[in-house]
């Protein structure tokens, strides 16, 4: 593709397909879960200044999900995508699902959270659980 600019040519080469920019890769640090089930987990950061370009929001892409147990017996959690401090119906990730003593329970899937989003939830026995995630940041 050619574009001249005044008396400059400028010449772009694109792939099939187009330009694709690259996500970074992004790591939930790890989380004790508490037994209030409107707890905010995770939401994604904002971009704040810069000049002539505006200010993008970014969002998390959460891949793999990861709770672990570190009791001796068996705890429950519930992880919601949705508002701040919320946990409405229709938006669960998980309800009540069951973590064996001192095991893990992993979560795949392609969570996006955009900015003003959280992962919400919460464990039947508080601090019982931890939770971390695995997945990529993007400019929305």
């Amino acid at each position: 593709m050619v574009h001249y600019l005044g008396s400059r040519v400028y010449l772009f080469r694109f792939r099939a397909g187009g330009v694709m920019a690259a996500n970074k890769i992004a790591l939930l640090t790890p989380v004790a879960m508490s037994a209030t089930m409107t707890t905010n987990i995770y939401s994604p950061p904002t971009t704040t200044g810069g000049v002539g370009i505006g200010t993008p929001n970014l969002y998390v892409l959460l891949r793999k999900i990861t709770i672990v147990n570190k009791t001796a017996a068996a705890v429950t959690f519930s992880l919601w995508k949705g508002a701040t401090g919320a946990n409405a119906a229709g938006t669960e990730i998980r309800s009540a699902k069951s973590v064996p003593a001192y095991d893990a329970v992993e979560i795949y899937g392609a969570f996006r959270l955009d900015s003003g989003e959280y992962l919400v939830g919460g464990a039947s026995a508080g601090t019982s659980l931890t939770i971390f995630a695995e997945g990529e940041i993007g400019i929305s």
